[in-house]
């Protein structure tokens, strides 16, 4: 007994202590446990476009770019009524007009794959009153016994079908084969965007670290003098601190040999440069927008940007294509409710006024072949024709 007391009593407080970091490398852990096909996608998608400023950046340009558009009818009477009714139509928000319900639509669609729009008809059904964009978490979408045929059904646990599937328009983009689930454009970015955190992070901490300096006191006694205790180490940590926390310039006083060093200033800091670049060129490529699109001063020659750009064009109008019957399904249906023929056309605007630009160059040069056409055609005798087809490229007499 006496043996285990006289250990208990000899026993020394520790000389250093460390205090561990947090386990958590950044807030958005959903993205940090990413598993390819999990059941949690719609909270992921949300969580990375929340994380990562340039995915919500992108997908908000996109939405825009996509443009305007107008449906065109034959009938005056019924072209005047349609008008009325996409620009005052009621939607989420207490928005009206189509396009806040289209630009909902589409966001939806490219954030998670699938998006789901509802016609709410008036209380008679005489007319469409309203346009609703669903929650994706409370909808499921299932195969009405074939995957060509979708049904919409509540999220209540029994995936219980929604009454008036006639009113219900979902779309999916890019569906998987024989299933009914869509493609987001987000997909295989979980990865990369959770590396990409993990190095913000470090460097958020790092940042901390050197604007509130750490310093390391460490104290050894004169010869003669016997080894500190705990009470006097505590007492030079007390004035140390009192003097780094002072209002007012304070010197820091003791006897013996006092080396005070800054932790961590002897290390260098990653470069984290070019990491950064590699995992946002990879998050570029995959969103589809050419890097000046959003800010981004990369090198890039004046010929790359116009075929960045025509690539953006093709992205766009696939995406217009998606839109295409959801707008002709809402406008086919107020002009069937209303007395008129449901022929109609979509015309989207053109993408931007370079399009414009050209497509009136290309018009303008038509025109004026055509016009020396008529000039040769008059001006120019029978035996000069033919050399003149030779040497022109043109067919003098069609």
């Amino acid at each position: 007994m006496n043996f285990f007391k006289r250990n208990k009593n000899q026993t020394k407080d520790a000389a250093v202590l460390s205090s561990p970091q947090s386990s958590k490398s950044h807030p958005f852990e959903l993205i940090s446990n990413y598993s390819p096909l999990s059941m949690v996608e719609l909270d992921l998608y949300a969580s990375l476009r929340e994380a990562v400023p340039i995915i919500d950046a992108a997908l908000e340009k996109t939405v825009r770019l996509v443009g305007c558009f107008e449906v065109i009818v034959p009938d005056k009477r019924a072209q005047k009524a349609l008008d009325g009714f996409l620009k005052n139509v009621r939607c989420c928000g207490g928005n009206r007009g189509i396009y806040p319900f289209i630009t909902t639509y589409l966001n939806e669609l490219l954030t998670y794959g699938e998006a789901v729009g509802e016609i709410v008809l008036s209380p008679d059904n005489s007319t469409i009153d309203a346009l609703y964009n669903a929650d994706l978490k409370d909808v499921i979408i299932k195969a009405d016994g074939s995957p060509l045929n979708l049904l919409v059904c509540k999220n209540d646990g029994n995936a219980t079908p929604a009454l008036y599937q006639e009113l219900l328009m979902p779309t999916l983009m890019n569906p998987v084969p024989g299933t009914v689930r869509g493609t987001s454009v987000l997909r295989s970015l979980p990865y990369i965007s959770g590396i990409l955190l993990r190095i913000f992070d470090s460097i958020g901490k790092n940042w901390e670290r050197v604007g509130n300096v750490r310093f390391a006191v460490t104290y050894k006694p004169e010869d003669g003098f016997s080894a500190v205790n705990k009470k006097q180490a505590q007492q030079i940590a007390d004035e140390w601190s009192k003097a780094m926390r002072s209002n007012e310039v304070c010197d820091f006083v003791s006897v013996g040999d006092i080396n005070i060093k800054v932790i961590g200033a002897d290390n260098q800091v990653l470069d984290c440069d070019v990491p950064v670049r590699h995992l946002t060129e990879q998050i570029v490529a995959k969103l589809g927008l050419p890097p000046f699109v959003l800010g981004l001063s990369w090198s890039t020659s004046e010929r790359m940007s116009v075929q960045q750009a025509d690539i953006l064009t093709s992205e766009l109008e696939y995406y217009r294509a998606l839109l295409n019957p959801v707008i002709s399904k809402i406008c086919g249906m107020f002009l069937r409710l209303n007395g008129f023929s449901d022929e109609l056309e979509v015309k989207w605007d053109l993408i931007n006024l370079q399009d414009e630009v050209e497509l009136s160059q290309a018009r303008l040069n038509n025109a004026r072949a055509a016009q020396l056409e008529q000039e040769i055609e008059k001006n120019t005798p029978e035996e000069q024709k033919e050399d003149l087809e030779d040497e022109l490229g043109i067919g003098v007499n069609e």
